[in-house]
């Protein structure tokens, strides 16, 4: 992985995001939530931790400071790119 990905990949880990490592970036499960909900395909929220699209704002909040972002693969999975 390139640096900006090792970073937001370390830094989305030490929270206790569900990341899943790859070779050349890496996925967010859409399907380990525990007490925190980072990402819900189905359940978008204006009000609360998800945004509109279900992505925890936390790792909205990490991927664009590195200059990332994250899209739905499937249902159960996030991928990560660069912007």
């Amino acid at each position: 992985m390139n640096s900006q990905f090792q970073k937001a990949f370390d830094a989305l880990e030490k929270m206790g995001c569900p990341v899943i490592e790859g070779v050349d970036s890496f996925c967010i499960s859409g399907e380990d939530n525990g007490d925190v909900c980072w990402a819900n395909y189905c359940h978008g929220s204006r009000s609360g931790a998800l945004d509109d699209f279900g992505v925890n704002n936390k790792i909205n909040a990490v991927l664009e400071s590195f200059g990332l972002f994250a899209e739905w693969n499937n249902p159960g999975m996030l991928g990560v790119y660069e912007n």
